[in-house]
């Protein structure tokens, strides 16, 4: 574990960076998905445009930023003294994290609903999924910050 006390601030930044990446993608995702379904429809040469940024968007930014928060985040939890088990906020967090995970995987399966031809949802239905991650994001930061 000293190994991996020496490296607390580079580990803690790299967190901090990942977060920041994967945060981005989840807000711009759903937002293309609300100009797709209301303003590009399901075939033609912006709908593969659109598919073609939603996919890059989710693959090489989105999907490589969680797996890099994840895995900087489980290094810092196992570095001893920086959470206290016995205190709720790293389990708030903890419960903010699973379900911006679990929102990440339900925009995946909207991107392959788009990339079959439908069915998706309305725009309006998106403009409110867009609210997700700042919701939880909230959540996370006042657990982390305030230490409830």
């Amino acid at each position: 574990m000293d190994f991996l006390i020496s490296l607390y601030p580079w580990i803690k930044a790299l967190h901090i960076m990942s977060v920041i990446a994967w945060m981005a993608a989840l807000f711009y995702l759903p937002r293309l998905y609300v100009y797709h379904a209301e303003s590009v429809g399901l075939e033609g040469e912006t709908h593969a445009l659109f598919q073609t940024m939603e996919y890059k968007l989710l693959k090489v930014i989105m999907n490589p930023a969680m797996i890099a928060t994840w895995l900087f985040g489980l290094a810092l939890a196992a570095i001893p003294g920086v959470i206290d088990w016995g205190a709720v906020w790293p389990w708030t967090k903890l419960i903010g994290i699973l379900a911006m995970s679990g929102f990440h995987g339900w925009l995946s399966k909207q991107r392959k609903a788009f990339a079959a031809g439908g069915p998706v949802k309305t725009g309006r239905q998106y403009r409110m999924m867009n609210e997700v991650p700042t919701l939880l994001m909230v959540l996370i930061v006042l657990s982390v910050v305030l230490k409830f």
